[in-house]
């Protein structure tokens, strides 16, 4: 059993999430700093210097704070954005490959079929002597 946790985190599929995580997590906190030191701020401007972390609501004894369920909503919304700016990326760098290895697997079809057609030829030519 613990050679096959061995051989599990010795996999690099195990290693690039665990980079991916540790990444995710700093990437988190930037976006945070973003919105609490610049994002919400400018929100406050216009909203006559509120700041949205301090929004609240009490009813009896009770406090619902909804200006820091703002700023997690504002949060979510730039790192989704910027995912899916990374997975359009992703994508369109993938593709390109795949266009650009198209070709050469024709030209090696081309190839073959060129070779074949020579060597039909010679073959007749040898089969009508």
């Amino acid at each position: 059993m613990l050679k096959e946790f061995k051989d599990f985190i010795s996999r690099g599929n195990v290693m690039d999430l665990a980079v991916g995580v540790i990444m995710g997590a700093a990437f988190t906190s930037i976006v945070q700093s973003l919105v609490s030191n610049l994002i919400n701020p400018l929100i406050g401007m216009f909203l006559g210097k509120v700041n949205l972390s301090n929004l609240a609501l009490t009813v009896g004894d009770a406090t619902f704070k909804y200006g820091t369920f703002l700023e997690s909503i504002i949060n979510f919304l730039i790192i989704a954005f910027v995912v899916f700016l990374l997975v359009k990326v992703m994508n369109k760098i993938i593709h390109n490959r795949q266009e650009e290895e198209e070709p050469e697997d024709n030209k090696e079809e081309e190839m073959v079929m060129y070779l074949k057609k020579i060597s039909d030829s010679l073959d007749e030519k040898n089969q009508n002597k």
